[in-house]
Parts: C-alpha cells; sequence; structure tokens
C-alpha cells in the first residue's frame, strides 16, 4: 500500500552520523597517536568550532549579530585565573562556575543591548567588551593591564606530567566542542528553535503566532554566553597566562569566528565546521607571509560573500540536496 510519511532523517544524514562516531573515537585516541603540536592544533580547532557554532546560534538564527562575543571569552579566562588562585577550586570547577557566572552576567547586559537594533546592537555589543577589558584591567591582583600567569600548583592539578596535561586540556577541548555542537542541534529540533527559526524568517510572522521574541532571543543569549565563557576558560587554560588584550580581542576572538561562519554557510550546523577546517587550512598554509595571511582572509570572505552568500556548505547544499544535521521535514514515499 503506498503512503507518505514526514520524516527529517535521509541517507546521508545516517552516513554522517556512523562517519562522525568514527571519527569521534579516533579523535579521542589522539593523544595515543598524535604529536604535541598536532595536539594543540587540534585543541585549538575544536574551541574555534564551539565559538563558531555559537556565534552561528545568535546571529543565524536569533539575528543578534554582536561583534561583542569577546567580553565573555575574556571574562570566562579571568574567572578562571580568579576562581583557582583566590577561591581555591580545581581549573575544571572554575571553568564551568564561569560560564554559570558569565549566564547570570548576560542578563542585565541583554537587557540594556536589546534596546538596541541592527548596526547599533553589534555596536552595542562591542562596546560592552571594551567595558569589560577596562574593567578587568584595573584588577591589579589579577595582573592589571600586563596580565598574569596560572601559578604552576594549579596548573599541576590538571596533570603531574606535562604530557598528561596536554591530553587533558586536548580531551576538555573536544568534549566542549561535542557538548556545544549537541546542546545547538536539539535546541534548533525542540519547540523552541522552531520558535527560533519563525523568528529567523519572520519576526513580524512570528510574534503573530503568538511567539515571545524577546524572552526566545533571551534564552539565546544567556546560553550563548555561558558556554562562550567556558570555551574561554579552556582556552586559557591552554595558554596559562592571561592579559586584558588577549583576553579580549576582537581579531581573535569575533572577527576570525564572523569569518568562519560567514564562508562556513550562516544559519546551519555544517556551516561552522565546514568553515573553520577552511580557516585553519589557509592559516597554516599563509602563516609564514605576514599581513598577506589577513588580506587573503579578507579577499576570501569577499570572494565568498559576492559567489555564494550563503557560504560554502549553503553552495554544496542547494547543489545536491544534502543535509547532515537532519532539521528540516522532508516528505518521501514510504515504500
Amino acid at each position: 500500500m503506498s503512503g507518505w510519511v514526514v520524516t527529517r532523517s535521509t541517507r546521508a544524514s545516517r552516513a554522517a552520523m556512523v562517519i562522525g562516531l568514527f571519527a569521534m573515537v579516533v579523535l579521542a585516541a589522539a593523544p595515543w597517536w598524535a604529536g604535541r603540536a598536532d595536539l594543540r592544533l587540534m585543541g585549538e580547532i575544536y574551541l574555534y568550532l564551539s565559538l563558531a557554532c555559537l556565534w552561528n546560534l545568535m546571529a543565524g538564527y536569533a539575528g543578534l549579530v554582536s561583534v561583542g562575543q569577546q567580553a565573555y571569552v575574556g571574562f570566562g579566562g579571568y574567572m578562571l585565573f580568579a576562581l583557582t588562585v583566590f577561591g581555591g577550586f580545581h581549573p575544571v570547577t572554575a571553568i564551568v562556575l564561569g560560564g554559570v557566572l558569565a549566564a547570570l552576567v548576560s542578563v542585565p547586559v541583554a537587557a540594556l543591548i536589546f534596546r538596541l537594533r541592527g548596526a547599533y546592537f553589534a555596536i552595542g555589543t562591542w562596546v560592552i567588551a571594551e567595558v569589560f577589558r577596562l574593567s578587568f584591567a584595573q584588577i591589579q591582583a589579577l595582573g592589571g593591564g600586563s596580565g598574569s600567569s596560572l601559578p604552576v600548583a594549579i596548573v599541576k592539578e590538571i596533570g603531574a606530567k606535562k604530557a598528561a596535561r596536554e591530553a587533558m586540556s586536548y580531551w576538555l577541548a573536544l568534549g566542549a566542542a561535542l557538548i556545544v555542537m549537541l546542546s545547538v542541534y536539539l535546541f534548533l529540533r525542540s519547540r523552541r528553535g522552531l520558535a527560533l527559526t519563525a523568528i529567523r524568517d519572520s519576526e513580524t510572522a512570528a510574534a503573530g503566532l503568538g511567539i515571545d521574541i524577546w524572552r526566545t532571543k533571551l534564552e539565546v543569549y544567556v546560553v550563548a554566553s555561558a558556554f562562550t565563557a567556558v570555551i574561554g576558560g579552556l582556552i586559557f587554560l591552554q595558554k596559562l597566562r592571561i592579559s586584558p588584550d588577549a583576553a579580549f580581542s576582537v581579531n581573535d576572538w569575533t572577527a576570525f569566528v564572523i569569518f568562519i561562519v560567514v564562508i562556513g554557510g550562516i544559519g546551519t550546523l555544517e556551516g561552522p565546521i565546514i568553515g573553520t577546517l577552511l580557516f585553519f587550512a589557509l592559516r597554516e598554509v599563509l602563516a609564514d607571509f605576514g599581513t598577506i595571511y589577513l588580506m587573503v582572509l579578507g579577499v576570501v570572505a569577499i570572494v565568498v560573500m559576492l559567489k555564494a552568500p550563503r557560504g560554502v556548505w549553503g553552495l554544496i547544499r542547494d547543489r545536491y540536496d544534502l543535509e547532515f544535521f537532519p532539521l528540516s521535514y522532508r516528505v518521501r514515499n514510504k515504500d
């Protein structure tokens, strides 16, 4: 008997799940087959992928185009130092607590900047980030403007030997990337995610359907800020030193992240993955060319925006009708 069924799963998504699980097993075993430099590079890739997924959730789905997420990267980094040095917490516990504190701080920040729209909102987020930077630069106990290093005793809490510490830092970065991607995926598959998609398509229509736009955007902003602070803590756990300029760098933690999402494909889950891989491939190839490296990144971004406004993944998806993360509903014949 013929009939039609509505489903999200596709052959491509099922294949991607199998390949992804296999890749996770291989990557989890990296400390036993990769060198130290490779571990540090892969850990950095995971952390940038996490930041890109979170920024994509805000800008690509909630329409919150922030250029100030470095505020929470730096906040998370400084909370790691403050809670371990003065609070006596284990570094991992301090990183998690930093995320909780960032969520609490983001609520009054959101109440302020959500009054702004469009370009004014973007500028407002950057101003908030600068306020964070200037504020932490005044705290002499954390090194003031010159910054400080994590004490050796605290570093050894991660692992007694350097190899153990590098492996633990790697696993924490990999675990954070998996948690962020899974959380974003499950959120978008939930009723809140459906409301978020409706808001992205048309705020007026979404409001007409009874969706609380302000509350939905607030939830996204708070969750993204909390996770961003956790990633910030992991970043500076790897670096072992923090300073206001490094912690709140707009280039490192926002501009590069925006580049990743734009070239990969904004408003998709696959886009940040593609963009992260392309970004690090370009960086590794062009790292020895100094400022030319940044110029090439700018040219690549312009070309992609002109030729493929929805990013590299958007171009692939439209041509081959692929979706590795099953979010869209599809109608197919059950026969």
